[in-house]
């Protein structure tokens, strides 16, 4: 099974879109194996988005996620990356799919509700910066056998 690592971002938290986020996925048929409300520290904030260290917008996006509270969460499923960006939508809202999280919710990329890790290995190792392993719980749901194949 594949894991991704989700923010519902500070503006997803202050509209109140935690449960519509978590709802969404659930829908999907992903399954939710860590989940908690944080405050975003500043270094957490730096190694997580250090890949757009130097960009013009690096600053503001550092200051915005470590503005309010995020829901910090890791959904697994096949393919659980794919099905999670699929159903969050584009980075830019305005060109996201009508039905996904982004087009039903937001207008601006700066206030686009939701990180997604982007592939796989970010998903590892966005989901190993965020959890502990004490904090991942493996388990089965007794619907599995009708959302997953093997």
């Amino acid at each position: 099974m594949e894991r991704t690592l989700v923010l519902v971002k500070p503006d997803g938290v202050q509209r109140g879109l935690i449960g519509e986020v978590i709802s969404r996925f659930e829908r999907r048929g992903l399954r939710l194996v860590a989940g908690k409300f944080v405050r975003v520290s500043q270094s957490l904030a730096e190694i997580h988005y250090a890949e757009h260290n130097g960009k013009p917008f690096y600053d503001g996006l550092i200051a915005y996620i470590t503005s309010a509270p995020v829901m910090a969460m890791v959904w697994e499923g096949p393919n659980a990356v794919a099905a999670v960006r699929q159903t969050v939508g584009s980075t830019k809202p305005i060109e996201s799919a009508p039905g996904t999280i982004r087009h039903d919710f937001a207008l601006e990329v700066g206030r686009n509700l939701i990180h997604a890790s982007d592939k796989p290995e970010t998903g590892e190792r966005e989901v190993t910066l965020w959890f502990k392993v004490e904090e991942l719980v493996d388990w089965n749901r007794a619907v599995d056998a009708w959302v997953f194949e093997k």
